[in-house]
């Protein structure tokens, strides 16, 4: 095990931990209820349903907790299955992208590879899939056959956001974990949600985004792209004037942003947001701020698609600068043998979403670690399908949706 690096944010200076200008706070705070998030959070109420071993060197929780409206979130802990005493360690959250949730090829293996580089990381079924879903499937969509308004689709965004917000909190609260080194990865819709939670949550030490992040201009990709999880919510933003700089440099207020693409990502339009794009972002933000200090970082994998990058080396790298991996150091990163992502789907029975099991896409991916076991559904789910049918009403999206619509009118 390497030596842990000293941290300035464990003594309460650093990132986040300053006071903070008025107008940082009163911009949160105004973003904060466009979307109606709760404030303060709902009180967690964490519950540990049962505990499994899903790979060598890795321990796990099926766990709890509660979001928007009293309902609670399905999820998975991963963690070392030999923590360090007297030491605690870093954390990182997946936010999922379409059609997403914890039974995701890449949120289960992005736990088993994080755990075993001696971090706690946390997976949990996005709104509308997985146990959050009336049908109890993954790859449904759900949300996005939500029929509605503005004022709807904002609900929808702000409870997605308290669903990040809560996952810090969850890993904030648990004794293994340093609440100064939380970081969060986001992956296309997980990508915006991250923009906007990174944002308004202080404290996210790190944040990642992935198969996104290239916020635009007025009737741009981002305003046209799904009404209601990202059209309307991104379009109610205009308050904020030049969107992308405000909400990067909220990002910068907080701490260390990168944000990462496949230079031929059609999915989310990036070939139309090359490097020059961004670098003019960053001088917005810089302009904004009155300084270039904390700016967002920013990369490209050449000629790759959409994929979860956090997974990929130059990714990992970066965050373990900002993290301080327990178990892998610069050194180890670089010597690490990658896992061809399709070729380990196949082999061990993995299920993929079909739009994205290409080389071009996520099947290309070359993730960092091997000897990654396949896993069964029905492992990574909380509840047996008898104990979710009697408490569904606590869980799924329908039940959000009909409290959302009754609170619109």
């Amino acid at each position: 095990m390497k030596m842990i690096r000293p941290f300035l944010l464990s003594i309460g200076i650093g990132w986040g931990t300053a006071a903070e200008p008025e107008q940082v706070t009163a911009q949160r705070a105004r973003i904060c209820e466009n979307f109606f998030v709760p404030d303060p959070l709902p009180a967690l109420d964490a519950k540990t349903h049962r505990r499994f071993a899903p790979a060598t060197g890795v321990a796990a929780e099926a766990v709890t907790y509660t979001t928007q409206s009293g309902l609670r979130v399905p999820a998975i802990l991963y963690l070392p299955d030999n923590l360090p005493r007297g030491r605690k360690i870093p954390a990182f959250i997946v936010v999922n992208g379409h059609g997403g949730d914890k039974y995701a090829w890449y949120a289960y293996f992005t736990g088993i590879a994080y755990a075993r580089a001696g971090m706690a990381v946390l997976t949990y079924d996005q709104a509308g899939e997985g146990e959050r879903s009336g049908s109890h499937r993954s790859g449904t969509r759900d949300h996005d056959k939500l029929k509605g308004d503005e004022a709807l689709a904002r609900r929808l965004a702000g409870l997605m956001i308290t669903d990040v917000r809560q996952a810090v909190s969850f890993l904030a609260a648990r004794p293994e974990v340093d609440a100064a080194r939380i970081g969060a990865g986001g992956y296309s819709l997980g990508s915006f949600v991250l923009a906007l939670a990174g944002a308004v949550e202080p404290r996210l030490r790190a944040v990642v985004l992935v198969g996104g992040g290239n916020l635009d201009g007025p009737d741009g990709y981002w305003d046209r792209s799904k009404a209601m999880c990202q059209g309307h919510p991104y379009r109610s933003l205009a308050f904020l004037g030049d969107r992308a700089a405000a909400l990067y440099a909220l990002h910068a207020a907080r701490g260390p942003l990168l944000i990462w693409n496949g230079g031929g990502d059609t999915v989310v339009n990036m070939p139309q947001t090359p490097a020059a794009f961004f670098e003019d972002l960053r001088e917005r933000v810089g302009a904004r701020r009155g300084t270039a200090e904390g700016v967002f970082e920013y990369g490209f994998t050449p000629a790759a698609s959409h994929r979860p990058y956090w997974l990929t080396r130059p990714v990992a790298l970066w965050l373990e600068r900002q993290l301080d991996f327990p178990n892998w150091d610069e050194a180890a990163i670089r010597a690490l043998p990658g896992t061809h992502i399709l070729e380990w789907a196949q082999a061990n029975g993995v299920a993929m979403d079909k739009l994205y099991a290409t080389e071009e896409r996520e099947g290309g991916t070359l993730a960092m670690g091997e000897n990654v076991p396949g896993f069964a559904r029905d492992r990574l789910s909380v509840f047996s399908r008898g104990e979710w049918e009697k408490i569904k009403s606590t869980l799924t999206f329908e039940a959000w949706t009909e409290r959302a619509q009754a609170a619109v009118k």
